[in-house]
């Protein structure tokens, strides 16, 4: 794939009034789910003054670039205390299993005594909403990921079953400041059940090595896959890029296809949380700037 991102801009920035109070702040890990023609409806993780976070979502034709419809009310909220995803919920993707469609999340769980750790869930949609209640624990910790696990990417095997890439913590301190977290596979026959097979994308200390978010699509060259990442040299997020080709071995291709910060602006300091999908024949990305997404979320499109 030779090519390169060529940012469009700022798609959406939550206002500072008349927010619900589970959605006052952030606009973090944006999700398109097509509605009709070039209007998406873009789910996206709001956060309430104990910083918890939730599901709301915006309509946007994106390639008029305009928002359509802003819907005030959340789609999906954290769980109560003690569950899984008690202290939040960071979306992933969405995938189709036997008919229904689920929109996969990463549980937050922050004790008062101890660090945060996630677990992975899903929840079902159905007509562009999220069913009531219908949250579940997908995968949680075990032997392979005993520390936390996050933002789950699922997608549907050409020879059948299910792909899963998913980040997880192997250390939260290792020499320098930033803490470990490498992106492995599960494979599963039936979207329920999961087999983990450790980490696949190679780190390096000091270069890219606390990961998240990744983002994978098919070409004919192979897989392609973007994510967060920090270097453990003090520089936020930044989006990075790494390739799988037919035999299935990943390797990390930070140069060419990754995206930097914008000198100026929404962007300016970070970028992180890439979205990467495909509308009318074109590759785009949706993804956060500043502030963990509190200055919303922008658009890219990738140009032969």
């Amino acid at each position: 794939m030779s090519a390169r991102w060529e940012k469009l801009g700022l798609l959406y920035c939550p206002g500072l009034k008349g927010r619900h109070p589970k959605l006052l702040t952030h606009a973090a890990n944006p999700l398109p789910l097509h509605i009709s023609g070039n209007v998406y409806r873009i789910f996206y993780c709001g956060r309430d003054y104990e910083n918890r976070s939730s599901v709301g979502a915006v309509d946007i034709d994106i390639v008029r670039r305009e928002v359509v419809e802003e819907h005030y009310a959340p789609f999906f909220v954290h769980g109560p205390s003690g569950s899984f995803h008690a202290d939040g919920v960071s979306i992933g993707n969405c995938y189709e299993r036997l008919g229904r469609t689920y929109m996969t999340f990463m549980g937050w769980q922050s004790p008062a005594q101890g660090h945060w750790r996630g677990d992975i869930g899903r929840v079902e949609i159905r007509d562009l909403t999220i069913v009531p209640e219908s949250e579940q624990l997908l995968m949680g910790m075990d032997h392979e990921d005993p520390i936390s696990l996050a933002y789950p990417w699922v997608a549907p095997r050409a020879q059948g079953g299910f792909d899963m890439w998913y980040p997880s913590v192997v250390s939260w301190e290792v020499g320098n400041g930033e803490m470990l977290a490498v992106l492995k596979h599960a494979t599963s026959t039936d979207g329920e059940k999961w087999s983990r097979h450790g980490a696949v994308v190679p780190y390096a200390l000091g270069v890219a090595q606390a990961f998240s978010r990744p983002s994978v699509i098919q070409s004919d060259d192979g897989l392609h896959m973007w994510f967060s990442y920090r270097a453990g040299t003090g520089q936020s997020y930044r989006i990075g890029h790494a390739v799988s080709a037919v035999n299935g071995q990943w390797e990390l291709a930070l140069k060419g296809l990754s995206i930097d910060v914008s000198d100026t602006g929404w962007d300016s300091e970070m970028v992180e949380y890439p979205f990467v999908f495909r509308h009318n024949d074109l590759i785009y990305m949706l993804y956060n700037g500043n502030g963990y997404g509190k200055t919303g979320f922008g658009l890219a499109v990738l140009r032969e």
